[in-house]
């Protein structure tokens, strides 16, 4: 037999209404409603059921104490909803109040932001080409993305003159503001990046040097013999390398095991990565000296490019993705290019590829690590040559290109790059109708065969023996300087507005009396007027 309690029905209907529409007005007559509170203070029984069935019936006051938004909730946790957020996303958020400015700009994730585009930041160099310990990563982010922009402004062209034959190599050693090239005439040279003046050149090393890479520790270049010619740093030597062996101590080596010309070499914290025309990629431990792993592929190695466990490589048309650890392919991308594809490069993540072939094209890729497999998707081409793209360079968000119709090509991946940071990893905004390269570099009258990127500075070498140094150092500072004539204007702009706030506020009074004062007399004068006009009116009709 159904039976129900008349009393708790009213009130269960009262809450239902309430939780329909969540006004803080409707909160307030639930909780100050006499008929509510005396159900749950007074043990209120009907006729037709029993006190334990009312009892089981009885409604509660709601309790309706929820946040009324993020920044009641805590910290840890807002901290967890950030990870998910990009850097644009993360500084908008950052604006909508204090307290999420100070979690948002003190995020851990910050660091992450800046180490995957462009690893740790340069610590031993000055104020104004490098970065301070005592800056929070928000701000070493923010510095570091606006640096990045200024490729596209104003720039200067230094020539480097020294070879005697086509530079084939160029690369930049950011940290210790160091420019080293080689080519044909077989020597190394190394150059001041701020100065553009050579400091030192190595011994004629025999044959033709096609790659060439650095680190504060050892220096290696290889060329047509098979043989890695090293130098180890010196300690308490400006130049770091001693290259024309003045100094008493030995610090040059060599290393030989491959059977052709080595066309790349790449250097990390331990390993050697050197590729070569015998089709083979040889890894080298730096302490023991020993290759410890040989990649074997198809064709022609043109170029490498290292991350974490893992190398891509180009070979004839073909590109390659190996495991270091274990020496197993773990993806083919087969014909990348129409003809062979000269150049590779990877960003920082090692997460994106860009290729560069024989028919002009640019490629990117991404690379999608799902479990145990490995697979390479392709994002966008770029078609921004007419001739060959023989060599690549990548520093967020920038790729450069040199290519045989001499010139080069900045192409900014801002938009492709987009990420969403979630468990399940990286996402590519997969785009159609990819933008244009948006800067053509021209001024070179015959083949580039070379690029490298750093230091608010663009390298390149190529047929005609000379080395060009793109300086956009001057474009940093003159945007620096708009930006702080823009921070003064905006200042000027909003103290003159306060101002006028301020005056407007003060006369406002003074203004509304006269002009309630100017109203009585305008009225008075008017009735004094009428009162004439009525007297005159009636003298004459008496």
């Amino acid at each position: 037999m159904e039976f129900e309690c008349q009393q708790s029905i009213e009130v269960t209907k009262d809450f239902t209404n309430c939780v329909e529409d969540t006004s803080p007005v409707q909160i307030d007559t639930i909780h100050s409603n006499p008929e509510t509170e005396s159900i749950n203070s007074e043990p209120n029984h009907c006729n037709s059921c029993s006190e334990s069935e009312c009892q089981n019936l009885e409604i509660t006051k709601p309790t309706l104490e929820c946040p009324l938004s993020i920044t009641d909730l805590p910290p840890a946790l807002i901290s967890t909803i950030f990870n998910g957020l990009d850097p644009k996303e993360l500084g908008i958020v950052s604006c909508v109040s204090t307290t999420l400015c100070s979690v948002a700009s003190e995020h851990h994730v910050w660091k992450q932001f800046y180490c995957e585009r462009w690893g740790l930041p340069i610590v031993s160099t000055p104020l104004g080409a490098g970065f301070s310990d005592e800056k929070s990563w928000k701000e070493l982010f923010v510095e570091r993305d606006f640096r990045s922009r200024t490729f596209l402004g104003r720039y200067s062209i230094d020539v480097l003159y020294g070879h005697t034959e086509a530079v084939l190599t160029v690369f930049i050693l950011a940290s210790a503001k160091r420019i080293f090239t080689s080519g044909y005439d077989s020597i190394v040279r190394m150059w001041d990046l701020e100065e553009g003046l050579l400091i030192a050149s190595s011994r004629h090393l025999g044959s033709t040097l096609r790659a060439i890479a650095a680190d504060t520790k050892l220096l290696v270049a290889g060329g047509t013999s098979g043989f890695i010619h090293c130098w180890r740093a010196t300690e308490g030597l400006p130049s770091l390398f001693d290259l024309s062996g003045s100094e008493k101590e030995n610090t040059d080596f060599r290393l030989w095991e491959h059977e052709g010309p080595i066309t790349s070499l790449v250097l990390d914290l331990t390993r050697i990565y050197s590729g070569s025309w015998d089709m083979t990629v040889r890894i080298w431990d730096r302490t023991l000296l020993k290759c410890l792993k040989v990649l074997r592929h198809s064709d022609w190695v043109y170029g490498l490019a290292p991350h974490d466990t893992t190398v891509a490589c180009t070979s004839g048309s073909d590109v390659y993705v190996w495991d270091t650890n274990s020496g197993t392919l773990l993806s083919i991308i087969y014909g990348a290019h129409v003809g062979n594809t000269f150049s590779l490069a990877r960003s920082h993540a090692g997460d994106f590829l860009f290729t560069g072939g024989e028919d002009g094209a640019i490629h990117m890729f991404e690379i999608i690590n799902d479990c145990n497999e490995v697979d390479v998707v392709q994002v966008a081409t770029w078609k921004a040559h007419s001739g060959s793209v023989n060599s690549l360079a990548f520093e967020f968000p920038w790729l450069v290109s040199a290519s045989g119709d001499g010139k080069l090509a900045l192409i900014d991946v801002r938009k492709l790059l987009r990420t969403s940071r979630s468990s399940s990893g990286k996402r590519v905004s997969r785009v159609n109708n990819v933008e244009p390269p948006q800067r053509m570099l021209h001024g070179f009258e015959c083949n580039l065969f070379s690029v490298a990127i750093g230091a608010d500075r663009i390298v390149c070498g190529g047929e005609e023996g000379v080395v060009r140094i793109w300086n956009f150092s001057q474009a940093l500072e003159i945007e620096q300087r708009a930006r702080a004539l823009r921070g003064i204007r905006l200042e000027n702009r909003l103290r003159r507005r306060k101002l006028q706030v301020d005056m407007i506020s003060k006369s406002g009074r003074a203004n509304r009396c006269l002009v309630a004062a100017k109203k009585i007399q305008i009225n008075g004068n008017q009735s004094g007027v009428w009162h004439k006009k009525h007297e005159m009116s009636g003298e004459l009709k008496a």
